[in-house]
């Protein structure tokens, strides 16, 4: 449904999204990412499970969050794509513990 219209400049590079290896363009838009590989729905609403996808693009309606490196609730469609970078759909509301996982018991 989605493709790029013109190639990036740039290294390719490998993400990893719900366990599966994707390819794409150092410092490529996530959302934009997900929805060319048909990742959906991006998240799920923690209350009605009501799924989600991006609806504005330019981080104002918070339909596209995603855990990103471990932290829950990145705005998918703000975030730039990097080497290595690990990606979780977000299905219902992420747990407390998420949070001081991701940041460390310490901080």
């Amino acid at each position: 449904m989605f493709k790029s219209l013109v190639k990036l400049p740039g290294a390719s590079i490998t993400i990893t999204v719900d366990g599966r290896a994707v390819s794409c363009t150092a410092g490529e838009n996530l959302a934009a990412v997900l929805l060319r590989e048909g990742f959906q729905p991006f998240r799920t609403t923690p209350v009605s499970d009501a799924p989600r996808m991006p609806y504005c693009m330019m981080g104002v309606c918070f339909d596209c969050l995603a855990v990103v490196d471990g932290m829950p609730n990145r705005q998918t469609c703000l975030t730039v794509t990097a080497d290595g970078m690990e990606v979780a759909r977000q299905i219902g509301g992420p747990e407390p513990s998420a949070y001081l996982t991701a940041r460390g018991a310490d901080d």
